[in-house]
């Protein structure tokens, strides 16, 4: 390994002069951990000279590498108490000094201490299963292959993704499944029909093995991306927290019906779909074009005309986006995904960010970068204190 070759590369990146050549080898650097170790010693000795008061730790380096992927620049705002955090300035802000600043007079404020880090690691592919006759099996236990075999399908894990795969026309009468993923797990299934679902964290779906000869229902909870097999002469159909539902004949949608958010969201991706205010489908129906977001709350249903739909998806792509999202709203996604409690000291900070990260950084990563908004925290087990 060229120790001088990986100061000279560090040296250049945080003077933002790479040629695009040395940019290529600087990104295969960060993505290979065999220079971390070089690289992490590049960054400590140069950040000095720089007079940077956060050090790298190695959990940092691929979301570096993911920041460096983005085409995004760094975006200047004038709005008090408003974070920037395009996806390379989340990571650049650490070794270069220069890309997350707090937008008020005096410059950036030195971030705060991260008091009693525990190694409480992100969420990963995982998720309960119940059968029809109310066993329930554990997929994160279970090696690849059929699993199970019930009214007429087999059920074949495959590398964390749950597919029904039907044998025969089953004896006709609907038996019901449901996964369940925890909070810290998430994963996929195919149904019957070939409807593909990805589940977040503490969500929930209920579907039959296989589907009958009318409507295909569903329903969940929580959070879900679907991408519907077309079938017109079976309507699909989700239910939602039995609250609202979407029928659809073939499309890409994703939902987000947590009970502790304020309400739920259907955001379209392709095709078109029907939601309504009510389960059932027969009050207050709108029909969603590609780019919409349909908000269905006590007040009845808002439509976003231009919804923000890679933020909508951004869980299921390995992501946290949290453009223009209040902090209380960050805290509600890492208590699922990274299984903990968020409890505010002094009340709720009045900040907002912006920008995109991995989802596959531990907690204490994360909460160094949120530190340099001014905020400090403090892990007590599987709590998470906000000291304002």
């Amino acid at each position: 390994m060229d120790h001088s070759r990986i100061t000279y590369l560090t040296g250049r990146y945080l003077g933002q002069n790479l040629t695009e050549g040395e940019q290529a080898e600087f990104d295969e650097m960060l993505r290979d951990p065999a220079y971390h170790d070089g690289l992490l010693a590049a960054f400590d000795a140069q950040a000095g000279e720089l007079d940077m008061s956060v050090p790298m730790d190695a959990s940092l380096l691929p979301m570096l590498h993911t920041a460096l992927a983005s085409d995004r620049p760094p975006v200047h705002v004038a709005s008090r108490r408003r974070w920037i955090w395009p996806a390379a300035a989340a990571v650049l802000a650490l070794v270069a000094g220069g890309f997350l600043w707090l937008s008020h007079p005096g410059g950036p404020s030195k971030p705060a201490a991260v008091a009693e880090k525990r190694a409480i690691v992100p969420g990963r592919e995982g998720a309960v299963l119940t059968l029809a006759d109310g066993s329930e099996v554990v997929l994160d236990s279970l090696s690849n292959g059929t699993i199970a075999q019930q009214h007429g399908a087999q059920l074949v894990l495959d590398n964390a993704q749950l597919s029904y795969q039907p044998e025969d026309e089953g004896s006709g009468k609907l038996a019901y499944n449901t996964i369940t993923t925890p909070r810290g797990r998430q994963f996929r299934i195919v149904l019957s029909d070939g409807t593909q679902v990805w589940l977040n964290a503490a969500s929930s779906l209920k579907y039959p093995v296989a589907f009958g000869a009318g409507e295909r229902l569903v329903e969940v909870k929580g959070e879900a991306f679907f991408e519907v097999a077309q079938d017109v002469k079976k309507p699909f159909r989700v239910q939602v927290n039995q609250r609202a539902g979407i029928t659809v004949l073939g499309t890409q949608f994703n939902v987000n019906a947590y009970d502790n958010e304020k309400s739920i969201a259907a955001t379209l991706l392709r095709g078109s779909v029907r939601v309504s205010a009510n389960a059932s489908g027969s009050a207050a129906d709108v029909v969603l074009r590609p780019g919409q977001q349909a908000q269905v709350s006590g007040n009845g249903i808002r439509v976003d005309e231009h919804a923000d739909t890679e933020q909508a998806t951004a869980w299921k792509n390995g992501l946290f986006s949290i453009e223009g999202m209040a902090f209380a709203d960050i805290m509600r996604q890492l208590e699922r995904w990274y299984d903990i409690e968020v409890v505010y000291e002094k009340g709720i900070p009045n900040i907002e960010f912006e920008g995109q990260m991995t989802r596959d950084v531990p907690l204490d990563g994360l909460l160094t970068i949120l530190s340099r908004s001014g905020v400090q925290f403090k892990i007590e087990g599987r709590k998470l204190i906000v000291q304002q």
